[in-house]
């Protein structure tokens, strides 16, 4: 499974850098994307996924899965 690992990135990288990264890998579904343990990190990638109408699930707390797009 291909996956983003967020950790380390500043808050104001992750927009761009997930939207560009799930775009760029939307033909090797299933994606993962790790947000570790911060509300707002799991926020900011929601906004990103919610702006293009990319349907995910939350496999636990702080991993996003994204099924298809």
């Amino acid at each position: 499974m291909n996956q983003l690992d967020l950790h380390g990135i500043k808050h104001q990288d992750v927009q761009i850098l997930v939207e560009d990264w799930v775009l760029v890998h939307q033909t090797e579904i299933p994606l993962r994307i790790i947000c570790g343990n911060s509300a707002r990190m799991i926020q900011l990638v929601d906004e990103v996924l919610l702006k293009h109408q990319i349907e995910y699930r939350m496999w636990q707390y702080g991993v996003i899965v994204i099924d298809e797009i």
